[in-house]
Order: C-alpha cells, then sequence, then structure tokens
C-alpha cells in the first residue's frame, strides 16, 4: 500500500455513519438506514479504496459490515483498543465521529491492517444467536442470585421468570443446533471440533460462530486474535511477567474450558499439561499454556480437514509453547 492509496474509515452510531477519505481528506455523513447504506456504498466504491476500517460497535455495524461485503469491498473490523492506541500515539486526544472516522482512515493508511474473510450469512445468524444464548445465561444468573437473598413473597415469580429463561435457553439451543445440521459444511466442522475431547457442542457453537478465521491462519495469528499469545513486558534489562492480553473473550472462555477438561481427559494434552506443573509452572499458566496448543491444533485440523484422531499423531509437532 502506497501513501497515495485510498483508505476509507467509516465510524458507527446507532443513528450516523460518519466516513472520512485519505489522503484526499473528504468526509461527510450519512443516516445509518437502508437508504444511507445504499448511498454510502456507492460512493465509497467509487472512491475505489485499498482498504476501508470500521470498528466494532455491539450490533450497529452490522447492516453496514454485510452492505460492504456484498459489494466486495476490502472490509478490516478493527479492534477499539488497538485504534485508540494508535489515535493516543498520533496525539489525538479529541474525539467526535468526525474525528474517530479520520483516525480510523489514517489507521488503515499507517498500520496497514490485513482484510480478512468476513463471515458469511450462516455465521452471522450463528454469532447473533450466540450473544442471545450469552444473555440469556447473564439473566438467568443474576435471577438465580437473586432468588437467594429475595424475601419469602418475591420467590414465586422469581422461580417462574427463572423457568422461562430456562426454556428459552433450551429453545435456543435447538435453534443453534438446528443452524448447524442445516449446512452440510457447517456439520461437518462442527464433528471435527467435537471429535477432541474437551470440545462439547457449545465450545463447538462459540468457535463456530465467534471465530470463523479458525483453520485460515497461521497458529501465532490465531494466537493473538484469540488473546492467549503472552505478550512480553521488557524494558532495558528488566524481564518482565509474559501476559496475555485483548483477544475475544467468548473464545477465550470457551478455550478455558476445554483446557480444564482436556487437561484431566485428552491424551495429548494431559502429559503436557502435567509436564508444565511438574517443571514448576503455577497452574493457571499451564492452563494458558495449554489453551494455546488446543487451539493450534483446533486450526490446524481445520485447516486440514483432519479430525482428532489423525491429529493425535502430529500433536507433538503443535505445541504452543
Amino acid at each position: 500500500m502506497t501513501d497515495t492509496a485510498v483508505v476509507v474509515g467509516i465510524d458507527v452510531a446507532k443513528a450516523t455513519l460518519d466516513v472520512a477519505v485519505t489522503p484526499s481528506g473528504e468526509g461527510w455523513s450519512v443516516a445509518n438506514d437502508a437508504d444511507g447504506l445504499r448511498g454510502l456504498v456507492a460512493r465509497v466504491k467509487g472512491a475505489a479504496p485499498v482498504l476501508v476500517v470500521l470498528e466494532a460497535t455491539g450490533g450497529y455495524e452490522r447492516a453496514l459490515v454485510a452492505a460492504l461485503a456484498a459489494a466486495r469491498l476490502p472490509l478490516v473490523i478493527a479492534n477499539p483498543r488497538q485504534v485508540r492506541a494508535f489515535a493516543r500515539a498520533v496525539g489525538q486526544l479529541a474525539k467526535t465521529d468526525r474525528l474517530d472516522a479520520a483516525i480510523l482512515a489514517r489507521f488503515g493508511q499507517q498500520v496497514r491492517p490485513t482484510p480478512r474473510p468476513l463471515p458469511d450469512e450462516t455465521v452471522q445468524v450463528l454469532d447473533a444467536l450466540l450473544a442471545r444464548r450469552r444473555q440469556l445465561i447473564e439473566m438467568l444468573t443474576a435471577e438465580k442470585n437473586r432468588l437467594g437473598i429475595a424475601p419469602a413473597p418475591l420467590h414465586r415469580g422469581l422461580r417462574q421468570h427463572i423457568r422461562w429463561l430456562e426454556r428459552q435457553l433450551a429453545a435456543l439451543d435447538d435453534d443453534l443446533d438446528g443452524q448447524i445440521q442445516a449446512s452440510p459444511v457447517w456439520r461437518a466442522k462442527d464433528n471435527l471440533l467435537q471429535s477432541v475431547p474437551g470440545v462439547g457442542p457449545v465450545r463447538s457453537r462459540t468457535l463456530l460462530g465467534e471465530l470463523p478465521e479458525l483453520g485460515t491462519l497461521s497458529r501465532r495469528q490465531i494466537a493473538a486474535l484469540v488473546g492467549v499469545a503472552p505478550m512480553a513486558r521488557d524494558s532495558g534489562t528488566a524481564r518482565g511477567i509474559r501476559r496475555v492480553a485483548g483477544g475475544r473473550a467468548p473464545v477465550r472462555t470457551a478455550l478455558y474450558m476445554a483446557a480444564v477438561t482436556a487437561a484431566h481427559h485428552n491424551a495429548a494434552i494431559r502429559p503436557f499439561y502435567q509436564r508444565l506443573r511438574a517443571a514448576g509452572k503455577p497452574p493457571m499458566v499451564a492452563l494458558m499454556a495449554c489453551m494455546r496448543k488446543l487451539l493450534t491444533v483446533l486450526n490446524a485440523m481445520m485447516r486440514h480437514n483432519t479430525a482428532w484422531q489423525h491429529q493425535l499423531a502430529v500433536s507433538h509437532d503443535t505445541v504452543a509453547s
């Protein structure tokens, strides 16, 4: 990418979309609705950008992402934390929608993130169902906690709500299974993932919906994307403790639970965990290493379309230390 290459930054809000183009400095704003999206996509496509950059905003960007993907524009959904760090690094402390769009364009021009394959419609539906599942679980947990401290007159209503939430959760799980089973491709991927001891239906669904890049990136790239790659904290002669940071929390949670199970029941992960513990590594450090090893194996399985039984033969060559 050259300094004259066109990069577009789009700041997404519930009601509006602010657009900035570099290096021309052009900018405009449209409504975040069907008419606004049509006009924005046409205008952006006419600029022939090498990159379009926006941030994940918790759902307001989905229609825009779908429209840009349909137009086959090179799109990157940037990590908001990384973009804010970039803004501070270049001295941009003020924050408005227009300035945010300009920072996104400048971020794309200077950092040059690589566009990745976007989730297709099935993945987006699966992602939405998974998000709703997390919300239901949070509500269930909150209501059960309230039941433990609420006075007796409130118990009946709380129990009724808990039963209703449990029915909703069961129905949602059926919808998730239906989405996966309806597609031969997804069914095959689900079967591959669940062939791994420690990866059950819920963890498989989470990986399919929250990590569509699985099998398309290198082991280092996928570890950094999920947030299980140790980050250096060194300065001069000082060597800090390596810690993980950032990444995709739902995927990391699923991998943690899978690693806990695999550390006791998985023929490849169990000796790896035991070896780390015998070497004096704390339990959480050993489990984090197991998470990264497990992710590396899953990534290789998806890339080569190989089930776990075959993967065991090469598991020692994919150690994620």
